[in-house]
């Protein structure tokens, strides 16, 4: 049993990080709020005073916001629909004993160790540039024309490579979740004569929900910060601007960083909103 003196020592000794971990956290987001209030314009004259709200009265009113936001839900929403429904699928069927077990398994998760960057220049050269890219060589072998993906079907082009890219991490948590289910109860509906759809409704996804509610809330953190992606392929052109990329206008193509920091802080605070909706869902689920 830990005593007070044991648990002084240990607070005492963790507080090193604490304190790191704070100013890690704490100082870019106060240059972020303070730069917001500013007109601060590096290659016109540099910080040029107080502005007040102005910043953010600009960011939120301009043309370009709330298409952004919308945007960058959608790619969310997108991506958990695609990663979630392929990951119980891929989680069933790699539980399944087969030959090279191991190995498939490995392979499946393998695209989550690829730097986004790297991810996105290979889909955008190797599948689906529409002169030398796989799928341009698919469409002609069966009498069809090319399909120039990234320009006419930015957004389906940007959801599947983010979810190609995503789908390993949903199918490891999921795989893990399906693997801890008593096999017992799958035996006794077998023997009672449930079929495969009922013994999935009933046994196999009830246990897998609350695993399904930490995978979308992890994607979901990451997800609205997607930048990489977008900026590799379509460079926020054909309706894929996110908001992420926005706020990378405003401060390094538009060389205003007071603009950007109110951007910035407008996404702290839709990452917030969306992370608090979903805390609660998981607390909700966790608790049954």
């Amino acid at each position: 049993m830990a005593t007070k003196a044991s648990r002084s020592a240990a607070r005492l000794m963790m507080a090193p990080a604490v304190v790191l971990l704070l100013g890690w956290m704490l100082v870019p987001l106060i240059m972020t709020l303070w730069f917001s209030f500013r007109t601060y314009l590096p290659l016109r004259g540099g910080d040029q005073g107080w502005t007040g709200f102005d910043n953010y009265v600009r960011f939120v009113t301009s043309s370009s916001f709330w298409p952004a936001v919308q945007t960058t839900l959608l790619i969310v929403l997108g991506v958990l629909i695609i990663t979630v429904c392929l990951g119980i699928l891929l989680a069933i069927l790699l539980d399944q004993p087969m030959w090279g077990q191991g190995v498939v398994r490995i392979l499946v998760i393998a695209p989550f160790f690829v730097m986004p960057t790297v991810s996105a220049l290979v889909w955008k050269n190797m599948f689906m540039d529409p002169v030398n890219g796989l799928f341009a060589h698919l469409w002609r072998f069966f009498g069809a024309e090319p399909v120039s993906w990234l320009s006419d079907a930015a957004m389906p082009s940007i959801i599947m490579i983010v979810s190609w890219q995503w789908l390993p991490f949903a199918t490891l948590i999921l795989l893990t979740a399906i693997q801890s289910l008593d096999s017992e109860q799958l035996e006794a509906a077998e023997m009672d004569g449930a079929p495969h759809l009922q013994r999935f409704i009933y046994i196999i996804l009830p246990h897998l929900s609350r695993a399904i509610t930490i995978v979308i809330l992890i994607q979901t953190i990451f997800l609205l910060a997607i930048f990489a992606e977008i900026f590799v392929t379509t460079g926020g052109a054909f309706g894929t601007r996110t908001l992420s990329y926005l706020i990378f206008q405003r401060v390094l193509e538009s060389q205003n960083v007071g603009l950007g920091s109110a951007g910035g802080v407008y996404a702290i605070i839709l990452a917030n909103i969306v992370a608090i909706f979903l805390m609660r869902i998981v607390g909700k689920n966790l608790d049954n």
